[in-house]
């Protein structure tokens, strides 16, 4: 059983948001650090990069493959998680704290509210 914390928000992409103030941050979640396996390498976007809904802005390699990371909405980067390029690992060991991998301001942030919750995500992943 994957580790699925209330109070965030999902995606079909595996990915996890909450809200901190008025910014969102962005993670992997437990399942997807699980089907990755070892994580190795994340290239990381720019503090201050702009992006567009489903905008790719990171890629994450594991010792299996490689995987995108969407913004699942529009937004600004406002803080990028540099330690996870000395230890891209922390995704694998704490996917919902020190393995966070950005933070962003929404041009609209009631869209998050379209986004799965805890009962809706164990279901789109079967548990």
């Amino acid at each position: 059983m994957s580790e699925i914390p209330e109070g965030h928000y999902y995606t079909k992409e595996h990915e996890w948001l909450r809200f901190e103030g008025d910014e969102i941050i962005i993670g992997i979640t437990d399942y997807a650090q699980h089907a990755l396996t070892d994580i190795v390498y994340i290239e990381l976007p720019d503090e201050g990069e702009v992006l567009t809904d489903m905008e790719e802005f990171a890629i994450v390699e594991s010792v299996k493959s490689a995987s995108p990371i969407f913004a699942p909405f529009a937004g600004k980067i406002t803080a990028v998680n540099d330690a996870l390029e000395d230890a891209p690992e922390l995704m694998n060991s704490d996917p919902y704290g020190e393995g966070w991998i950005v933070r962003m301001s929404l041009e609209d942030p009631s869209a998050v509210s379209s986004l799965m919750d805890v009962a809706a995500y164990k279901a789109e992943i079967g548990e």
